[in-house]
């Protein structure tokens, strides 16, 4: 999700190829797209499958895939849109909700409807019947908390936004930029969901008073600055309070060695904010018929079931597999802010603006 707590894609590992320049030199069938055998992916860093389901796609295809990673989400879909016209590959995977209608308005993607596009939940669905954009997966963006230190200190770990501005957490809580970072921006629309457009501003500048840290992206944020992911352990981080995904406490679990019992993060679930990714065919895509084909990899049951232990995201499909992992330390927030996509398309930019003069300034 954007970014999002997902695993680092290992290129080599997965049996990918990752590219460093700006667009695909791979062309096996030849270079004007109708007979390539090579369909290239635009993706933020932080896309992966399992090595054998796309070992399946690739023959059951006859693609073969190349990814190209654009940094953040909010990188990647700039990037997409100045390159529009001589497209770096043919699709794009991670626009989220927050960042959809800079895409369509721009006019990034042609029609697509993908085969069993049927089967993705109503929730997700998008667009209506202009078919522009795929749903490929979910999760919330949420505050969270590093168990061990609340427990040492006798603090009660906040639990919702109101609980954030408390003095007793002051100087706790890190958080991503608005401007560059997608988790970043999906927890500043999650307050503004919650406490409206008169409302908003002034939460954040109780939060600013109250010690917010605020940096660049996820990476940093979660890795080098929460005391609470293994990361920050490494790296003596000081602030257990964390604007990531309520699947990160199973990720802190599952890559854990020995793994614990618990969870040694939880989630402040009155923080939460849903975010959809979403995939969708480049306009002026070089390989028009091999993207259609991702894209319907994308929502087949096989991608959709091995997608949450490799993305840490939940999948769109109907019946889809979720993780025991996932139910036992991951739940999904059971009633996160949420926001219509026209609403964030009319304010996302002035709010971002405002912010940053209120936050950073």
């Amino acid at each position: 999700m954007g970014i999002t707590k997902k695993v680092t894609v290992l290129a080599v590992g997965l049996g990918l190829v990752t590219l460093s320049a700006c667009g695909s030199s791979g062309d096996d069938g030849g270079a004007d797209g109708g007979g390539s055998k090579t369909v290239t992916l635009v993706s933020h860093n932080s896309w992966a499958a399992s090595k054998d389901v796309i070992a399946a796609f690739e023959k059951q295809s006859g693609y073969k895939v190349e990814v190209l990673e654009d940094g953040d989400a909010g990188q990647a879909v700039n990037k997409a849109i100045l390159t529009k016209d001589n497209p770096q590959g043919d699709v794009l995977f991670g626009v989220d909700n927050t960042l959809l209608s800079r895409a369509l308005d721009n006019g990034l993607f042609q029609p697509y409807e993908a085969k069993d596009a049927d089967l993705i939940l109503d929730e997700f669905r998008v667009d209506g019947d202009r078919h522009r954009v795929t749903p490929v997966d979910t999760g919330d963006i949420c505050v969270n908390y590093d168990k061990e230190w609340f427990s040492e200190h006798d603090l009660t770990p906040p639990k919702t936004f109101d609980d954030l501005v408390d003095p007793r957490y002051k100087d706790l809580l890190v958080v991503e930029n608005a401007s560059t970072s997608s988790p970043g921006l999906g927890f500043l629309l999650g307050t503004a969901a919650k406490y409206g457009d008169d409302g908003w501003a002034d939460y954040w500048k109780k939060l600013k008073a109250n010690g917010v840290k605020v940096v660049d992206g996820w990476e940093q944020a979660y890795n080098e600055e929460f005391s609470g992911s293994a990361g920050g352990k490494r790296a003596k981080a000081d602030r257990p309070l964390v604007v990531s995904y309520a699947s990160s406490p199973p990720a802190e679990v599952i890559y854990a060695d020995p793994k614990p019992d618990t969870a040694p993060t939880g989630v402040a679930e009155g923080t939460c904010f849903r975010q959809v990714e979403y995939a969708g065919l480049l306009s002026n895509a070089k390989n028009p018929e091999g993207g259609k084909a991702l894209l319907d990899f994308f929502i087949s049951k096989p991608f959709q079931d091995d997608m949450p232990l490799n993305m840490f995201v939940y999948p769109v499909r109907e019946a889809a597999q979720v993780p025991e992992e996932f139910v036992k330390f991951g739940p999904r927030a059971k009633d996160p802010e949420t926001m219509d996509p026209a609403r964030i398309a009319d304010n996302r930019d002035q709010w971002v603006k405002s912010w940053t003069s209120l936050v950073l300034k």
